[in-house]
């Protein structure tokens, strides 16, 4: 089968109950969908740019200027991550509150602050209070998860999700090489060790602090508008059809969510007579899904609709969605995954110092950040054979099989690589970049089924899923924080931990036997 290239340039296909996209028009920012999942992956870029701007300028040059011990560093190390994992707890409720745009650009502007202010660190204490603050940013992942999932249909979202998140995660390879240029060019000018790496963290900031405002006044929060007409636009549709029930119980009225009338604004795929980029090609589109509404019950759209529909979540349900048994199946594939990533982030310019003496700051920086940008490439992947599995069998065990795969695989890498302990630079690169395939991709394949296990929360499992995430980071770190300059131990024992999580847990279902949507 031929690839359509074209694809990444037309306006997509529309599903004509949910209004979700189904492929994703990748260079074409004039349309809502590309100009949403631009802003997806380039925000979380930058977040995670300025998360991750530390490490390549910390072994050698704020160490030496702030005089910190090896364990100060692994301590900053830890505390970066647990600022994110309390956010990311908080900001998945807040998608499904006041959604996904402004949640993503409250994590944005809220973490610019610490960023601008890292300069301003003079001693140990102060240096782990910015790098905890500065810790929001990587809160902005799940924002930037569930405004994807809510603008991509289910054939096509763990692409969409993988993509947006393999492109962000890869600004923790970019900062390798943009700090330390950054940091260099300012020495150049003539400003001494001391001042430059401070004043290299503006750069960031005032970055961040553009692409959140252009986020806020370039896109939307639903494919049909406003967040709180996310119901009414499938509401409207269904009533055309003669579905005359509600899709959700009315919500109360509030900051978000207005009681559903007769009043509701007209579908996309209404006339109105005049026609932009947008509305146009949807409205062409939508009649090819014709036939398949005619085949399907008014019972099976009242389900579709009710399964996309995301519900303003009680603090009763936020816990019982938190500990589901398949939200916390992948959280915890993803407490190994993410987390042996995170981990595996903050030591790997200082563990290729060690067993390369000849390496300095610079470079072993560079090598460092290839295991990061391998994002771009891996973490789709895993995404995309999710979507090819799924589409081909119409099972989500499938996706669920293959994150378990992915798993296992990397727990595998993990243990041979710290057994090894390579000291050839052939060995020792070739086994982290095989590492960074698998434990990427089953990041990717992670979010690929995040959506299907109750969509009607999908901020809640989200951020549930995130925070554990950055939970396992903050546990592995610790483990090589314990470890000290043995990175070896450290190494065999998080593939041990991942290969027994992944092998106890891939019993579960994928989603709940009574739940509706989803599949």
């Amino acid at each position: 089968m031929a690839v359509d290239f074209g694809l990444a340039f037309r306006a997509p296909e529309i599903n004509p109950i949910t209004y979700k996209a189904r492929s994703i028009p990748f260079l074409n920012p004039i349309n809502i969908y590309g100009r949403v999942f631009f802003f997806s992956w380039f925000g979380f870029f930058l977040a995670f740019l300025s998360w991750y701007a530390f490490p390549p300028l910390l072994h050698d040059t704020i160490q030496k200027d702030l005089k910190l011990t090896k364990v100060d560093v692994a301590n900053s190390n830890i505390i970066a991550l647990c600022a994110t994992l309390l956010v990311r707890l908080v900001a998945g409720p807040c998608c499904d509150r006041f959604g996904p745009r402004r949640t993503f650009a409250g994590c944005l502007l809220v973490g610019a602050i610490p960023t601008f202010l890292a300069g301003a660190a003079y001693t140990k204490g102060q240096l782990f209070a910015v790098r905890f603050f500065v810790g929001i940013l990587g809160g902005s992942f799940v924002p930037c998860q569930v405004w994807s999932t809510g603008f991509y249909d289910k054939n096509i979202v763990g692409t969409a999700n993988a993509f947006t998140a393999g492109l962000g995660n890869a600004g923790g390879g970019v900062t390798y090489f943009v700090m330390p240029s950054i940091y260099d060019s300012l020495l150049n000018r003539g400003l001494t060790p001391h001042v430059a790496w401070r004043v290299a963290f503006v750069v960031p900031g005032i970055v961040i602090v553009f692409v959140a405002l252009c986020l806020l006044l370039l896109c939307q929060d639903t494919p049909v508008g406003k967040w709180s007409d996310r119901q009414l636009a499938a509401q409207t549709h269904l009533a055309a059809h003669g579905v005359q029930v509600a899709i959700v119980d009315p919500p109360k009225a509030g900051v978000t969510d207005k009681p559903l009338s007769d009043s509701s604004p007209p579908p996309p795929s209404s006339h109105t007579g005049e026609k932009t980029q947008d509305e146009a090609p949807g409205d062409r589109r939508l009649s090819k899904y014709a036939d398949q509404e005619v085949q399907m019950t008014e019972q099976q759209m009242l389900d579709t609709a009710r399964g996309e529909i995301i519900v303003s979540p009680t603090p009763r349900e936020i816990i019982t969605v938190m500990f589901a048994p398949q939200t916390l199946v992948l959280a915890f594939c993803y407490f190994c995954t993410f987390g042996s990533e995170l981990s595996v982030n903050s030591i790997l310019g200082t563990y290729y110092q060690k067993n390369f003496k000849s390496l300095g700051q610079t470079t072993s920086g560079q090598w460092a950040a290839m295991f990061g940008l391998l994002n771009v490439v891996c973490r789709p992947l895993g995404g995309i054979i999710a979507d090819l599995l799924f589409g081909r069998f119409s099972n989500l065990w499938v996706k669920k099989i293959w994150i378990h795969t992915l798993g296992v695989i990397t727990g595998v890498f993990l243990i041979v690589i710290g057994v090894l302990d390579p000291h050839n630079t052939s060995t020792m690169f070739g086994l982290v970049a095989g590492m960074a395939v698998f434990l990427e991709g089953g990041n990717g394949a992670n979010f690929a089924l995040v959506p299907h296990v109750n969509p009607h929360a999908n901020g809640v499992v989200s951020g549930m899923t995130g925070a554990t995430g950055n939970f396992g980071g903050i546990i592995f770190s610790i483990v090589f924080r314990y470890n000290g300059s043995n990175y070896g131990k450290s190494f065999w024992i998080i593939g041990v931990i991942t290969i027994a999580i992944n092998l106890g847990l891939c019993w579960v279902r994928p989603i709940a036997k009574n739940q509706i949507g989803g599949r």
